[in-house]
């Protein structure tokens, strides 16, 4: 089968700030990968790259078997990789339908909006009744569900998901992470960036440890808690 994400040797930056280097990640269809280490390996780089919001100073970036080194985040898009970003990612002066109809005209078309509104409140009921609401006056977990209804209710082939624990109570990741369970039993592979291991390791198959801007270890998830609690860093994210 061909992978729905390649990165072959991948090194990119921030000018003459160099992020990753030599970084090379495969993703099988329907493969859940965790991509551990602490602030400032590198590892919100390495989704950026992996969506196209960063391009690589060397190196490959296949999505689906195409090439898409170099390209903008919607040739991403296109290719069925959707990126739900680090923080709270939503228009803040919108209401919450409206971010929501703003981004499911775009992936559905008009005549869609309807039946995604529908599936994105029966994922996210909490939404449902703050619909008219400002997005901005929301909760920081409540902005959180509404940046990943968005891409949830589209089922990309590819999501990466970028620290989706941060700052929330527990019963919010709990909520995420039970609609990435879902998502997945539906087929589409994950790229799960995070510091927090429980959610992550109990979700993926598999667990990269990224140390600084480089991969220093690969394996099963239940080799990947010990090994990061005996690793010490001291970064700040990248």
């Amino acid at each position: 089968m061909t992978p729905v994400l390649e990165l072959r040797s991948v090194s990119a930056g921030y000018g003459p700030f160099h992020a990753l280097f030599d970084v090379s990640l495969t993703i099988e269809p329907g493969q859940a990968v965790a991509l551990l280490g602490a602030n400032g390996v590198g590892k919100t780089t390495v989704a950026r790259v992996a969506s196209g919001l960063v391009a690589p100073e060397r190196g490959a970036v296949l999505a689906d078997g195409h090439d898409l080194t170099g390209a903008a985040p919607h040739a991403f898009a296109r290719a069925g990789v959707a990126h739900a970003v680090e923080g709270r990612s939503v228009f803040a002066s919108l209401s919450v339908e409206d971010n929501l109809r703003l981004s499911f005209r775009r992936t559905f078309g008009r005549r869609g909006v309807g039946g995604a509104l529908e599936s994105a409140y029966e994922q996210f009921p909490v939404l449902s009744k703050r619909r008219s609401q400002l997005a901005g006056t929301l909760s920081g977990g409540e902005q959180r569900m509404l940046s990943m209804a968005r891409v949830l209710v589209e089922k990309p082939t590819l999501l990466i998901a970028d620290e989706l624990s941060l700052g929330l109570a527990p019963i919010i990741v709990d909520s995420i992470y039970e609609q990435l369970r879902r998502l997945r039993e539906a087929g589409t592979a994950l790229l799960i960036v995070e510091q927090q291991l429980t959610h992550a390791l109990e979700l993926c198959d598999r667990a990269l440890l990224l140390d600084h801007g480089s991969i220093a270890w690969e394996g099963i998830p239940e080799d990947a808690v010990e090994l990061v609690a005996t690793r010490i860093f001291d970064h700040d994210d990248s």
